[in-house]
C-alpha cells in the first residue's frame, strides 16, 4: 500500500520551521496547502514557496483555495476577485461580456499566483447551484450546467495560459444537499441516471477540455454507494476514469471533515481513499493525525 508523494499537508505559519522541513522532505508528502495565516505580503509568500519548492526532488506542488468570492486566501496585494455567480449572473444578461469576464479572470489568477510560486488552485466550483446549499451557494457559476461549462472552461482556459493547475469540485456534485461537509455528514438520495443528467455534465465537459485535477465530494449518494464518494471506487474508478475518461490528479478533499468521519480514524481514511483512487490525500489544520499516516508503515 506504500507510496511516495500522496500527502498534502499544511504549514503553521509564514515561514518554515524546523519541524516542518523535516516531515516536508518525508517521501510521502508530494505537496503543501497554503492558508491565509501563511501569507504576509508577496515578497514573504514568494520566498516562503522558494524554499518549499526548493526542499526536494521532483518539487512539492504549492496549491491554495483560490475560487474568489468568499473562497480567496490571498488577498492583502491580490486582486480581489468576485464570486462566480457574479460571473453566471452576467451570462445571463451578456454572455459574451461574461466569457470574456471570466477568461479575464483566469488570467488574472494565474498571473498573481504563479508570480508568488503557487501551481496549483482548487478551482473552479462545478457545483449546480439549485438553491439548496449554503456551503456552495455563490460559489457556484450558475444552476444551469450548461452555463456552469461554459464559464468554468473560459476560467481553465485561461488558468492554463498562465501555467496554473486546475482542479475541478465538487465530484460528482454537492449542490443537492444542505448540509455542510465540513461539520456534518451530507447525503444525496438521487440516483446515478438523475445525477448524470445534471450535475455529471460540467465534470464530463471540463474533464474533455484537459483539466488537470478533479476533488470529489464528501457527499454520500446513497443510492448509488454507501460511502462517500472520495473513498467511492464506483465514483472514483467506475464513473470518473472508465465512463468520463478523466486521466489526471484525483485530490481527496481534507480528510479531517466531518464528511469524512463515517470511515474511520485518519489511517483507515488514508486507506479507504487510496484504495478508491486517490492519487493526493489532503490533511489539513490536524499536524498531529499528518505525523501519525507519515509514521504508520501501512499507508
Amino acid at each position: 500500500m506504500t507510496t511516495q508523494n500522496y500527502l498534502m499537508i499544511d504549514i503553521a505559519g509564514t515561514e518554515l520551521t524546523t519541524e516542518d522541513k523535516e516531515l516536508l522532505q518525508h517521501p510521502k508528502i508530494g505537496g503543501v496547502i497554503l492558508f491565509t495565516r501563511n501569507h504576509e505580503s508577496l515578497s514573504q509568500l514568494k520566498n516562503l514557496t522558494s524554499e518549499i519548492h526548493n526542499l526536494k526532488s521532483p518539487a512539492l506542488m504549492i496549491a491554495v483555495d483560490h475560487e474568489g468570492g468568499r473562497v480567496q486566501r490571498f488577498r492583502e496585494g491580490f486582486t480581489l476577485l468576485p464570486p462566480m455567480r457574479e460571473l453566471g449572473d452576467l451570462y445571463d444578461k451578456n454572455p459574451g461580456s461574461a466569457i470574456l469576464k471570466t477568461e479575464n479572470m483566469g488570467e488574472i489568477m494565474g498571473r498573481e499566483l504563479k508570480a508568488v510560486g503557487i501551481d496549483c488552485s482548487f478551482a473552479p466550483v462545478l457545483d449546480i447551484d439549485i438553491g439548496i446549499s449554503e456551503v456552495i451557494g455563490n460559489r457556484s457559476f450558475h444552476s444551469d450546467p450548461k452555463i456552469i461549462s461554459i464559464l468554468a472552461g473560459a476560467l481553465v482556459h485561461s488558468m492554463h495560459k498562465m501555467e496554473l493547475i486546475a482542479v475541478g469540485k465538487h465530484f460528482p456534485g454537492h449542490g443537492h444537499v444542505k448540509a455542510d461537509s465540513h461539520i456534518a455528514i451530507p447525503i444525496d438520495n438521487r440516483n446515478i441516471e438523475a445525477i448524470t443528467q445534471s450535475d455529471l455534465l460540467p465534470f464530463q465537459y471540463l474533464i474533455e477540455s484537459g483539466i488537470d485535477g478533479i476533488m470529489p465530494a464528501h457527499v454520500i449518494y446513497e443510492k448509488c454507494d454507501p460511502a462517500p464518494a472520495g473513498f467511492s471506487s464506483f465514483w472514483l474508478k467506475n464513473i470518473l476514469r472508465h465512463q468520463l475518461n478523466f486521466n489526471g490528479l484525483i485530490f481527496s478533499d481534507d480528510l479531517t471533515m466531518k464528511g469524512a468521519e463515517p470511515m474511520g480514524n485518519m489511517i483507515e481514511r488514508v486507506i479507504k481513499a487510496k484504495t478508491a483512487g486517490c492519487d493526493m490525500l489532503l490533511i489539513c489544520n490536524n499536524r498531529d493525525a499528518a505525523i501519525e499516516v507519515i509514521q504508520h508503515e501501512h499507508t
